[in-house]
């Protein structure tokens, strides 16, 4: 759990990537934040349920 004060989003609340770093890889393309959620450099996160989030695309312009 998070001993931030104030705490930090929880992993299931939509600003979930607020929270703040517990351990940082950048080397391997992913950071862990204290609520659980694992962020990949790609944008995808993969939630401490085992949910995964696609990662974000931008459109092309036409």
């Amino acid at each position: 759990m998070c001993t931030h004060q104030p705490p930090c989003p929880s992993a299931d609340s939509t600003d979930r990537e607020a929270a703040q770093l517990a351990a940082y890889h950048p080397e391997q393309g992913w950071c862990l934040l204290c609520n659980g959620v694992v962020l990949f450099d790609d944008t995808g996160e993969l939630l401490p349920n085992g949910q995964t989030i696609e990662p974000r695309r931008w459109a092309e312009a036409a």
